[in-house]
């Protein structure tokens, strides 16, 4: 599924992040750029976000048409022990499977409250898909799950971060995409027609194009991406060559002008 940069196919996630509290401004996601960096550097690419509302049908109707098109789906938030974590419903919902109260669940909750605290509501957290396999929380204990290619995970940053830390080097990846920047002090439009040019003749890379205000100066950041290094080295390269041809001095970032250093993974 996915784009090729190589002979290996690119592996695809989506994230949906879910929650109103995301929707209404309430709270910023902060995890998204987390799953992004740690999915990349094992060679699943994120492909897609969406935010959905805590509504069951909105949140089936996600999940469904993302795990039919990317390898990977990853949600965030709502399995904690609220009324309105319904994730974990949702999810059984889109799978056509039972929720269930999963006995390993029940055990690790067990072991991490006092009997006291272990009320019903937190034993909600261990209410997982019939048939689902759990994914294991360091930090709070009330585990995550995975069934058929979604992963699903919580919506606070430090145990997600955790939990991700943990699951992603068992994910099935391809090449991770390694990048290099070169920066400019010019404007899109005046490099345009160059830039495309030089993008149409180094097929196998993806160059962006972002600019900046540094010092009261316009410029433009030159992102070159790629899972194939020798392709990536061309491509930077060339770049250079395109903006010094302009007369425009290009700046190159650290990696890109010390051959001894390695590409960034974007």
């Amino acid at each position: 599924m996915g784009p090729t940069m190589s002979s290996t196919p690119i592996v695809t996630a989506a994230v949906v992040i879910i929650g109103n509290e995301i929707l209404s401004g309430r709270t910023l996601d902060a995890n998204l750029p987390y799953l992004a960096k740690a999915l990349n550097a094992v060679g699943v690419r994120v492909m897609e976000a969406r935010v959905v509302a805590d509504d069951k049908g909105a949140i089936i109707a996600a999940v469904n048409s993302c795990r039919a098109g990317y390898d990977h789906v990853f949600t965030t938030g709502g399995i904690g022990p609220t009324h309105d974590d319904i994730t974990s419903a949702a999810i059984a919902g889109a799978f056509g499977v039972p929720l269930i109260r999963h006995p390993v669940a029940v055990e690790l909750l067990t072991r991490h409250y006092a009997a006291t605290d272990l009320n019903e509501a937190r034993l909600k957290m261990a209410d997982i898909p019939e048939g689902a396999g759990l994914i294991d929380n360091p930090v709070s204990a009330a585990p995550g799950f995975h069934i058929g290619n979604v992963w699903v995970l919580p919506g606070v940053p430090r145990i997600l971060q955790a939990m991700v830390d943990g699951l992603a080097a068992t994910l099935r990846g391809g090449d991770p995409v390694l990048s290099r920047t070169i920066s400019a002090f010019t404007t899109e439009s005046g490099i345009a027609f160059a830039l495309a040019d030089v993008q149409r003749q180094h097929a196998r890379t993806e160059i962006g194009s972002y600019p900046f205000v540094r010092t009261g100066r316009f410029g433009v950041s030159l992102v070159i991406r790629s899972t194939d290094r020798a392709a990536l080295e061309a491509a930077t390269a060339a770049v250079a060559a395109m903006l010094r041809a302009s007369g425009i001095e290009p700046l190159i970032d650290d990696a890109a002008s010390n051959p001894a250093k390695q590409p960034s993974e974007a």
